[in-house]
């Protein structure tokens, strides 16, 4: 399986004539795509261990293992892999599948994970007609009925430099507790004008896409094999009772079964 760094070099799925193709990807270090790219088919990228950053000028969106995430034709995007990830691209042409206009997470049943997993290990010249193009055919139809699965695994990230700059520090700096006056205060606002701001931008609270990006980094270190107790402390939560009360309430699942019940699918 190439390196996250060459798959697309080697396998540039704008030059294959087939409809559907696919690819395995393994990650030994935390990889990241070349800068911002486009495709002239869709993307989905399925995190089979480990878990998945996608990046585009509106956002981030989290692929936790057994999950994808489902990039439009022509969306600049740059993916990011953690150490030790398995993932698969599947690449599909508009009018092989109905499929969503905008960037989204889709849960995936271990079917459909299959077959994209099966397809990836065949050629993908195949010809019209083979039993390959068969099975792509079904693949394709079959992921058109997902889109019913989207997961809230979205981090809205305007164009704002501010916010970008915010989003970024967060991510790489969890725990911080700064409150909203001490934002606006950085930005040279006040508390008022800095939580209208934020609102306006992301369509959130400050407090809650703050969550968001919490429960991002969550899912990306828990994937990666971190304990509870360690992902609690570098979030930054006075217990991790705290945290996987927070984690419930966004997933619907304490963040051990969460994780284990993916890994397990």
């Amino acid at each position: 399986m190439p390196a996250l760094h060459a798959c697309l070099v080697e396998h540039d799925p704008d030059r294959l004539a087939a409809a559907v193709t696919a690819l395995h990807v393994y990650t030994r270090e935390s990889e990241r795509e070349k800068p911002f790219h486009t495709h002239k088919k869709g993307q989905l990228v399925v995190a089979l261990h480990g878990a998945v950053t996608c990046e585009t000028s509106q956002g981030m969106w989290i692929v936790p293992p057994q999950s994808g995430v489902w990039i439009p034709p022509g969306v600049p995007h740059s993916n990011r892999v953690t150490a030790d990830g398995q993932v698969c691209f599947l690449f599909v042409d508009p009018q092989a599948a109905a499929m969503p206009q905008a960037c989204c997470t889709l849960s995936l049943n271990p079917l459909l994970i299959q077959m994209i997993r099966h397809l990836a290990d065949q050629p993908q010249d195949y010809a019209a007609g083979s039993r390959t193009a068969r099975l792509a055919a079904v693949l394709a139809e079959e992921l058109a009925h997902m889109q019913a699965q989207s997961l809230q695994l979205h981090l809205p990230i305007p164009a704002n430099s501010r916010l970008r700059d915010i989003a970024r520090r967060l991510a790489e700096h969890p725990a911080d507790r700064s409150t909203v006056a001490d934002w606006g205060a950085r930005c040279a606002m006040s508390e008022r004008s800095f939580a209208r701001f934020v609102l306006a931008e992301t369509g959130m609270t400050f407090g809650r896409w703050r969550q968001q990006i919490h429960i991002m980094v969550a899912l990306q270190q828990l994937a990666s094999g971190a304990s509870v107790q360690r992902v609690s402390q570098e979030l930054g939560y006075d217990s991790v009772s705290a945290f996987i009360t927070m984690f419930k309430k966004t997933l619907g699942k304490p963040p051990a079964r969460y994780i284990a019940e993916r890994q397990a699918a």
